[in-house]
């Protein structure tokens, strides 16, 4: 959907400490986007920012402390121009823009990738660095638990790429470990008994690219999605490559990947050491990766958090209770 230029917000006027400033916006229809359903987004920065926001027509009318008012006017703003530039908003946005707050920080709008089907920003400051991280080191590890965005912002990253023409493939991997012995009671060819292990990368490409796309891209070797055992032999140059779930590699089959980089390059791993599905008492090889590779320059080392959570915010209390009890599965 073409959504037209970025549309930006009027500048807030000052407003005394305690007073309720009233902010308007130019686009009466981005304004309702921002408001949300039944004001659903409205209540969201209310709720978490202890501020009372009264949306009507294209304005919003704010109460609360000084700095509470201010961080909602951002908060605000910059809901406003995601609404702008994409053309819808999701709770896990507002979600974003309060995290980001609470931070301390605002990514970079240079930070943003913008694919075939949507505009992706960082929504931690943990996100932003992995953007960055992305840009300036042909090996990346993304480390930490589920929901942060490792694997999305991977697959945005290599899609850009594409697209500006710096790489001229994308290879999508991962280790089926459960598949294993039983792999041949399971019904199909081999295309269709490990394509379960790689939904979530499929779910990733055509979220970033029109189907049609991605199937001709596939059709074509220009879009490789793979089982880990695929990569053994091969080198890939001119490659944007990712290896996802990478806590369920051995590791032999992590050296095996990590030498398959050829020439212009990018490798991104990305695992959660917490969610290791090997067998008791086998070493993964993302562990022994990082133990291996600590200390060489140009690999960057990001390590997401709890607070990257961009799930559902029950996802955040639920890994913090695992992480207090140390019970992991």
């Amino acid at each position: 959907m073409s959504i037209g230029p970025r549309k930006r917000v009027q500048k807030p006027p000052s407003s005394p400490s305690g007073a309720t400033q009233v902010r308007e916006f130019s686009d009466n229809a981005l304004a309702q986007i921002l408001f949300g359903p039944h004001n659903s987004h409205l209540e969201r920065i209310e709720k978490h920012l202890g501020v009372t926001l009264n949306g009507r027509g294209n304005a919003v009318a704010i109460s609360g402390g000084k700095d509470t008012t201010a961080e909602a006017v951002r908060v605000l703003d910059e809901l406003y121009n995601l609404a702008g530039n994409q053309g819808h908003l999701e709770s896990a946005d507002v979600d974003g823009a309060l995290r980001m707050g609470d931070s301390g920080g605002v990514p970079e709008d240079g930070n943003a990738l913008q694919t075939r089907k949507r505009r992706i920003s960082p929504r931690t400051p943990v996100q932003a660095d992995y953007l960055d991280a992305m840009a300036h080191h042909e090996l990346v590890f993304g480390l930490g638990p589920a929901g942060t965005g490792k694997t999305y912002l991977a697959v945005a990253k290599a899609v850009t790429m594409m697209i500006a023409g710096e790489v001229d493939r994308i290879v999508l991997s991962r280790p089926a470990v459960e598949a294993g012995e039983r792999l041949g009671f399971l019904p199909g060819d081999l295309k269709e008994k490990v394509d379960p292990y790689l939904r979530p990368l499929y779910d990733a490409l055509h979220d970033m690219l029109p189907g049609d796309q991605v199937i001709k891209k596939m059709a074509a070797g220009d879009i490789e999605v793979a089982p880990l055992a695929f990569m053994r032999g091969r080198t890939l140059a001119n490659s944007f490559v990712i290896l996802d779930e990478a806590q369920n590699t051995t590791p032999v089959q992590m050296k095996m990947f990590l030498t398959r980089m050829g020439e212009n390059s990018r490798m991104v791993i990305t695992g959660d050491l917490s969610q290791v599905d090997l067998p008791i008492g086998a070493r993964s090889g993302l562990q022994d990766a990082l133990d291996t590779l600590q200390g060489i320059e140009d690999i960057g080392f990001i390590h997401f958090t709890h607070r990257d959570v961009v799930r559902h915010s029950l996802v955040a209390k639920i890994i913090r209770a695992y992480d207090k009890n140390k019970v992991h599965t």
